[in-house]
């Protein structure tokens, strides 16, 4: 590894700390993520954790949290935060509480469009009270844990382990920014973070055990090998609204989780020799809030219809014994339509005026780590948008799920045109990840 280390800035320099608290839930819980199954868990596979990275120089202060969730809501996430501040002093703008979105735990959230599937309970409130004393105790903990240190950012290229998955050859983003950072010292490493863009769903309705996933097993493999055991490895989810293993798993078992999981290790362990460090990396954070617009929905009638349709195309394919993308392709399709068929309906009832409250305005965050700026934004994004961000500002990392959820999926305008099942199951309108971009543009533009 490089350094590029500043002397006699031992005491002057960058400092951080990491910690990890357990997420598990205790005894038997539904696991989301896929609709119209029973999936009651009945073991643990690896156990859920939150990881926490803090971060202070130049004046500033950052705290990074990710969860081993499917969603962090955002008034979790804002009961979170205000803790924080109170606990730590690290300013709410700078506390950035992601989720990796595994589809094998607790359910997290409330979905509207999940409202007419009878097999999906309600968020559990004491588990959600759990998973708030846990992040805050992990933020603490990485707070008080803090020693001077040293940074440095590598681009590894994940080529293999996941792609778009309504075309393998459509816009996708192999690009896994690593950051490692090290006591100044000892160089003993203190934590490592990731983000990277893929659905992390190689397990899937027929698994009933509590997982991370794949990034469980790259967690696990950068642990046994690159970094020494225990140390906390932060994995943020990037732009994968339209992200996953559809073309590039070879089944949906744990063994193919841990296949593409240590791929992914080995991809980011291979830039970790080149990392140069610095204790020379100023920190800090803004954000800013934007309006977004409800999606048109169309009359239950029509969206029923659809919905039979829908289902009538999957039943064909499967019956003729199309290829299980195609096909998967075609379930989730049907998925969407029923969900839109549920929307519609709240859009009638004011179910969607309750969800428009939640979730507007939303909020894009900007943290920046010397040269590095790494940008959160809530819901599930097709990675188009973060790509253009990355366009203009190469050294930019988009982290979706960030500080709350979107109740659905950002997608392009050609998508929604399509109707697959991302722009289906969307509570908001594709107009509005261009006005993420502009307005996450204007932010990066201002801090510089």
């Amino acid at each position: 590894m490089n350094e590029l280390r500043s002397e006699g800035r031992a005491n002057a320099g960058l400092r951080a700390g990491a910690a990890v608290t357990d997420l598990t839930p205790e005894g038997p819980v539904f696991l989301f993520g896929y609709p119209h199954v029973q999936r009651l868990s009945t073991g643990v596979h690896d156990r859920l954790q939150c990881s926490a990275l803090f971060l202070e120089a130049g004046g500033g202060r950052a705290l990074f949290l990710a969860n081993d969730l499917i969603f962090v809501d955002r008034k979790l996430a804002g009961e979170v935060r205000g803790r924080i501040v109170t606990e730590t002093g690290v300013p709410e703008e700078a506390v950035m509480i992601t989720a990796t979105h595994t589809h094998s735990g607790p359910v997290t959230v409330d979905y509207v469009s999940n409202a007419a599937d009878p097999v999906v309970p309600r968020a559990d409130p004491a588990y959600l009270r759990f998973l708030g004393e846990q992040m805050v105790a992990a933020a603490v903990a990485a707070a008080r844990s803090a020693v001077p240190a040293e940074a440095g950012l590598a681009v590894a290229c994940a080529d293999g382990v996941g792609a778009n998955r309504h075309d393998p050859a459509g816009p996708a983003d192999p690009e896994v920014p690593v950051l490692l950072v090290r006591a100044w010292g000892d160089r003993r490493p203190i934590a490592c973070m990731v983000a990277y863009a893929m659905h992390p769903t190689v397990l899937h309705e027929d698994s009933k055990l509590i997982s991370g996933d794949f990034p469980h097993f790259t967690r696990a493999c950068l642990q046994g090998g690159v970094l020494p055991p225990n140390c906390p490895v932060l994995f943020h989810s990037g732009a994968s609204g339209n992200q996953s293993p559809r073309y590039v798993a070879r089944a949906n078992t744990f063994a193919e989780a841990r296949r593409l999981g240590e791929n992914l290790a080995r991809a980011i362990t291979a830039v970790v020799p080149g990392i140069a460090f610095s204790d020379a990396l100023p920190v800090s954070a803004t954000r800013r809030f934007i309006d977004l617009a409800l999606r048109c929905f169309p009359s239950p009638e029509s969206a029923v219809a659809a919905e039979r349709a829908a289902r009538a195309r999957f039943e064909a394919l499967r019956a003729a014994g199309a290829p299980r993308q195609a096909i998967r392709s075609a379930e989730c399709d049907w998925f969407g339509a029923e969900e839109t068929a549920e929307l519609s309906r709240a859009a009638l009832d004011g179910r969607l005026a309750e969800v428009l409250r939640k979730c507007v305005p939303a909020e894009i965050q900007a943290i920046a780590i010397g040269p590095w700026c790494f940008v959160g934004w809530p819901g599930e994004f097709f990675v188009e948008y973060a790509l253009e961000v990355r366009r203009h500002f190469s050294r930019t990392f988009v982290v979706t799920m960030a500080n709350g959820e979107l109740q659905g999926y950002i997608v392009t305008p050609e998508a929604a045109v399509r109707g697959v099942y991302e722009a289906t199951n969307a509570v908001f309108g594709p107009e509005n990840g261009p006005r993420f971009v502009e307005t996450t543009l204007a932010l990066l533009e201002g801090r510089g």
